[in-house]
C-alpha cells in the first residue's frame, strides 16, 4: 500500500489566485511559506515555499477570506509532473488540497472589533 499525503502550515506569501477551468470548475492556487529547521554545522533556520491548487467551493472560498500573509493549514497529496524534453525538462510538484484550513483572525476582523468598542458609549454610574 502506497501513501500520498501531506499536511503544511504556514502564511500565505501572496493573494489567491482564482481561475475557471474550460470544464466550469474553479481552481485556486495559493503560495504557502513554511518555516524549518535543518541540522548540519548546527540548526539552521529555512524558509520552504509551496504551491497548492484547491478546487470547486472550497477555491471560491480561499478566493474571497484569504489573503497575502494569512496563516493557513493545508492537507493534500502531492502531485508530480514533467514538462518538456530533453534538456528543456521541468519537474514540477504541488500540493492539491484535500482541505484548507483557514488560521488566525481574518485581518478586517481586528480592525471592526476596536472600532466597535470605541463606538460604544460610557456607561453612567448607578445610584445607590
Amino acid at each position: 500500500m502506497n501513501i500520498n499525503n501531506v499536511t503544511l502550515t504556514g502564511n500565505l506569501t501572496r493573494d489567491p489566485d482564482l481561475r475557471e477551468l474550460e470544464s466550469g470548475t474553479k481552481v485556486a492556487n495559493l503560495r504557502p511559506a513554511v518555516n524549518g529547521r535543518r541540522s548540519g554545522d548546527g540548526y539552521v533556520d529555512t524558509v520552504d515555499y509551496f504551491n497548492v491548487a484547491v478546487f470547486g467551493a472550497q477555491a471560491e472560498s480561499c478566493d474571497t477570506y484569504l489573503a497575502k500573509g494569512r496563516p493557513i493549514a493545508v492537507e493534500g497529496r502531492l502531485d508530480w509532473r514533467e514538462v518538456g524534453k530533453g534538456e528543456e525538462r521541468r519537474e514540477y510538484v504541488k500540493v492539491i488540497a484535500e482541505a484548507v484550513q483557514f488560521l488566525g483572525r481574518k485581518p478586517d476582523a481586528e480592525s471592526a472589533e476596536d472600532s466597535a468598542q470605541e463606538a460604544l458609549p460610557e456607561a453612567e454610574p448607578v445610584a445607590a
